[in-house]
């Protein structure tokens, strides 16, 4: 689709008329009628307004004409979904909201970062003996590491997340391993629907967010496993078997 198409497309979808649309990115009705009939295209603040307006990304308004990349994890940025945010609510289309949350870096060390994409890499077709030395020879090369001493928020982020992991071992819930590591995790994967005594059901997480979260086998040996969740706001601890079946909370906790 084109511009034209597109922008046509968002702002039928949105019930709105070219005057309401005009009003809301601050240009002339007679502007919006030139951009749907493909007589001009808007510019980048207006685009970046658009792109607020609408959720979608100015990539997308554009008619994706770039491949967009994670420039930390090299990760694909196929749909808007899995782009990131700043703390504003607008796209960052550097990023996969893995690697960027709201304005905030969640990996400081390649190799960490490494570890988790393997361990999402590998398949039937694509072995760890394969994957591993393939992302060591991507990420180097990424924006984000080439450029990692201007972007670090020098210690930080990883200072929270260090302050976490007491606050959680400090828990000590019984058959729940030390958790020595927090990665970045998209609530849409890990919202799980915890059984009430009531019959309902009940979810604690925002499928937008990005937390930070790890799972551990339990010490206790079996099929259930442990989930950690958290953020500024909370702690939250479950069991749940293989693919998030049967999950029941063991704690959840305002910080």
């Amino acid at each position: 689709m084109e511009t034209k198409d597109i922008i046509l497309e968002l702002r039928t979808k949105n019930k709105l008329s070219q005057d309401e649309l005009s009003k809301k990115v601050m240009v002339t009705r007679q502007a919006v009628s030139r951009w749907e009939n493909g007589e001009t295209i808007p510019n980048t603040e207006t685009l970046k307004l658009l792109s607020k307006e609408f959720n979608v990304s100015i990539n997308t308004l554009l008619g994706s004409p770039r491949r967009l990349i994670c420039q930390c994890c090299g990760m694909p940025l196929t749909d808007d979904s899995i782009i990131s945010h700043e703390s504003d609510g607008s796209f960052n289309e550097e990023y996969c909201k893995w690697c960027y949350a709201d304005g905030t870096y969640t990996y400081h060390n390649m190799n960490d970062l490494i570890d988790i994409c393997v361990k999402n890499m590998v398949n039937d077709q694509f072995t760890e003996e394969q994957a591993r030395p393939y992302m060591e020879e991507i990420l180097p090369q990424l924006d984000y590491w080439k450029r990692y001493e201007e972007l670090s928020d020098d210690g930080q982020f990883e200072a929270f997340k260090q302050q976490l992991l007491q606050e959680i071992n400090a828990l000590h819930i019984e058959g729940l391993p030390e958790v020595k590591k927090l990665n970045a995790l998209v609530g849409k994967y890990v919202n799980l629907a915890y059984p009430l005594p009531n019959g309902k059901t009940v979810q604690f997480l925002d499928d937008d967010t990005t937390y930070l979260g790890n799972q551990l086998e339990s010490e206790f040996g079996g099929d259930r496993c442990f989930g950690i969740l958290t953020s500024m706001d909370f702690l939250l601890i479950c069991t749940y078997e293989k693919d998030g079946i049967n999950p029941e909370l063991v704690l959840y906790k305002k910080r």
